[in-house]
């Protein structure tokens, strides 16, 4: 994981998990190929990267580059 820096308070941010209420963790849908994950070098589903800053508590999710591809 990239080392996140919080755009408020410049301090590193921690990685953190984030799930929904039945355990599973959080996905992003960018749709077809020419869309928003396609825009990115990605493709179809994947997973979500969430950081956490140690100061002020705000939270971020990125893309994460481990792609899963829908079958």
């Amino acid at each position: 994981m990239n080392q996140r820096r919080c755009p408020d308070c410049a301090v590193t941010m921690a990685e953190t998990t984030v799930r929904t209420g039945n355990g599973y963790g959080l996905r992003i849908d960018g749709g077809k190929r020419d869309g928003v994950l396609g825009k990115l070098g990605l493709e179809s589903t994947t997973k979500l990267e969430a950081v956490c800053c140690p100061e002020c508590g705000l939270v971020r999710l990125y893309a994460d580059g481990d792609v899963e591809h829908e079958t």
